[in-house]
């Protein structure tokens, strides 16, 4: 899941990035209002956390343009302004959620948590395909009740793919939920991905299936017609 950190204190911002980055998340960082609404205007994220007291662009302003354009990307306020008004003033807005500085990294993460699964998943906390279950609590993947050894790629992929199941999933939608843009991944590294992942599910009876010209599909491999629609 690709994540937007806009926040202007350094030490927040670089603590929350490494926090994000070790849960699984694609982070971007932007530090003030201005950049951060430049950026949205154009680059879809799966969540955003933002600071209200921003330079250029306070937060509520990037919030109110960010609604104004139809995007519905969950937001989470965080910040240090947490009298009632501004509390009243973000959700009004368009806020999905309001966290106050300061807070508990575990208590933000679960609330993200449930950000992201009650856009994509309608609020579970696992995903299902076939026998494969998804935990997006404890981030880990299970084939009838027994963890897969999967590498981090294997397992965000793993996930987009069940939450996208049915549908054929293209390169570029995996690269941009799926990657930072200071990380250097190529449409390549997505299929060295694809045949890792695809040698162990088919032992598990599921086909990663590459639909030439379009991207990924998962399937039962008792289910070769499946028809679906792309992303």
């Amino acid at each position: 899941m690709r994540l937007l950190l806009v926040e202007d204190d350094l030490i927040l911002k670089d603590g929350l990035e490494r926090a994000f980055g070790k849960s699984g998340y694609a982070v971007d960082v932007m530090a003030d209002g201005d950049s951060a609404d430049k950026l949205l205007s154009y680059q879809a994220y799966d969540v955003i956390v933002l600071d209200l007291g921003l330079p250029k662009l306070n937060g509520f302003e990037v919030l109110k343009n960010l609604r104004a354009r139809g995007n519905k990307t969950p937001v989470l306020i965080l910040t240090a302004l947490d009298d009632i008004q501004n509390r009243v003033k973000g959700l009004d807005l368009g806020a999905d959620d309001y966290l106050a500085k300061p807070f508990e990294l575990a208590e933000l993460e679960a609330r993200l948590r449930a950000l992201i699964r009650r856009g994509v998943s309608g609020g579970a906390a696992k995903i299902s395909f076939a026998d494969l279950v998804f935990d997006t609590t404890s981030r880990q993947c299970f084939f009838k009740e027994q963890a897969l050894m999967l590498s981090p790629r294997e397992l965000a992929l793993l996930e987009l793919l069940m939450l996208k199941a049915g549908k054929v999933v293209s390169k570029a939608k995996i690269l941009e939920h799926l990657c930072s843009w200071n990380e250097d991944m190529s449409e390549n590294a997505i299929e060295v991905n694809a045949y890792r992942l695809r040698k162990k599910l088919n032992v598990l009876g599921i086909e990663l299936r590459t639909i030439r010209g379009l991207g990924y599909l998962l399937a039962k491999l008792e289910q070769p017609d499946l028809v679906s629609t792309a992303v």
